[in-house]
């Protein structure tokens, strides 16, 4: 698999108001301690059920040498938030995850894992704990006017000092490279500073969340999120590139970074291959997979005039509005709640027929 985006703990320090989840938030006391336990107490069995190897087929990179045709490359797991640098949060979730995906992979041809962060909480002693756990990039994704606290001229303050830390400990700019993907064939370690563009995470937000709340999103039918990087595009095609699903803190996996309405299935309680492998075949999810989920219904009776009926709505402030997101809700809630059970059902009998039979004397 290319990447998995792994949302680790809802915990962050600000409350955005372009943030796509409600979830991500300042949490304190019995709320902390319950959002904390939750991402620590579901890790380990996330983690288990992650793929056994991160290794896929590059198909932008034909190579006849190789197996399969393509060029082998190493996939990527991105730790999220929230923001995974507040504490408790990097004590008792971050750094036990990232030794756990280290021991995981080592033997397994290695992974790339990405902590993305909004970059303030990040000191040299964090770095290097980080990078001491075998972390390959640190992405700080505050850089910009619309993270709280980064208004003006402390987003440049933040950019520089970050460089300079990042820098120092050996680190090299993936924006100083034209292929980022030759990146993953050894070398230092590398760092990214990014934020959010009025024509990029403004203009053409996610409709979700606070953004959602906040009349933030200008995106419209032609804005298909769904047929792009972060979208289902790929998803079920996990030994090649292209290929990512998203997960959050209790274990529920999506075929999109944007999450569509219901879970495909819960990491705590099976493995993500398994998951994926029920799903392909399904016109359903391989309509997703190929990034015209306007398609989904045509197998239940739900043809893609209906389907782009359901794409219409108005925001909170009462305004019209129209994207494919919103038909993709209203399926997922309207049709595919059976589905999604009998598949996991058919999943849970085949795993149990594989359990061997208690021998008796």
């Amino acid at each position: 698999m290319e990447s998995i985006y792994y949302v680790l703990c809802w915990h962050c320090h600000r409350r955005c108001k372009h943030c796509y989840d409600e979830r991500f938030r300042p949490y304190v006391r019995d709320e902390l301690e319950s959002v904390v336990s939750e991402a620590a107490d579901s890790a380990p069995a996330i983690i288990g059920n992650l793929p056994a190897s991160m290794q896929y087929l590059d198909r932008n990179t034909p190579d006849p040498d190789s197996p399969g045709g393509y060029r082998q490359r190493t996939g990527r797991i991105i730790i999220s938030g929230g923001d995974v640098l507040t504490e408790p949060v990097r004590e008792r979730v971050l750094y036990p995850a990232l030794e756990a995906i280290r021991d995981k992979y080592r033997d397994q041809g290695g992974v790339k894992v990405i902590v993305q962060t909004t970059g303030d909480l990040l000191t040299e002693q964090i770095l290097d704990e980080l990078l001491s756990r075998d972390v390959w990039s640190v992405s700080a994704a505050g850089i910009d006017d619309y993270h709280v606290g980064m208004q003006g001229e402390k987003k440049y303050e933040l950019a520089e000092r970050l460089k300079k830390m990042f820098e120092a400990a050996g680190m090299i700019s993936v924006a100083d490279h034209d292929e980022r993907r030759d990146l993953d064939q050894g070398g230092p370690p590398v760092y990214s500073l990014f934020g959010a563009t009025d024509d990029a995470w403004i203009g053409k937000i996610w409709p979700r969340g606070r953004a959602w709340r906040n009349n933030l999103s200008k995106a419209t039918m032609q804005d298909n999120f769904c047929n792009a990087w972060s979208g289902g595009l790929g998803f079920l095609e996990h030994g090649y590139s292209g290929s990512e699903v998203s997960i959050d803190p209790d274990g529920n996996v999506y075929p999109c970074c944007l999450k569509t309405a219901r879970p495909l299935g819960n990491l705590t309680e099976e493995p993500l291959l398994d998951i994926l492998d029920s799903l392909a075949g399904h016109p359903v999810f391989e309509a997703i997979n190929a990034g015209k989920p306007e398609r989904m219904g045509l197998n239940m009776a739900q043809s893609v005039p209906r389907f782009l009926d359901a794409c219409h709505t108005t925001t909170p402030d009462g305004s019209r509005y129209s994207n494919i997101c919103i038909g993709c809700d209203s399926f997922f809630r309207d049709h595919l709640g059976p589905v999604l059970a009998d598949l996991h059902r058919q999943r849970l009998k085949r795993r149990v027929n594989l359990i061997p039979a208690r021998q008796t004397s």
